[in-house]
């Protein structure tokens, strides 16, 4: 909620999942891979990244995004704040398996 109070947009996808991540930067600067930004994504997991340089992948990937964020629904503040109590009892039980891990 920190993120969508903060002014951060945030799309739900739909009967696919999104497992590849990607950064363009400044339209030049491209990364492609599947590492995630935890501990056990980089000590444990095979993880494989690339660094690309160029326009032209930078501006395929945009257009990439762009298809997926159409494809999306945005989450509003007031919707994730009236979300069922399943889905609450659902994150608290994934936080705590996350720091017994």
């Amino acid at each position: 909620m920190i993120l969508l109070t903060a002014g951060v947009k945030i799309f739900e996808t739909h009967g696919i999942v999104l497992h590849t991540k990607t950064v363009v930067v400044d339209g030049v600067w491209s990364v492609i891979g599947s590492s995630n930004f935890d501990h056990r994504s980089i000590i444990f997991n095979d993880e494989v990244d690339v660094v690309i340089l160029g326009s032209d992948t930078g501006q395929d990937l945009e257009a990439m995004f762009r298809e997926d964020q159409n494809a999306s629904t945005p989450i509003e503040i007031a919707a994730w704040k009236s979300r069922p109590l399943t889905d609450r009892l659902k994150e608290v039980y994934a936080v705590a398996w996350e720091k017994w891990l």
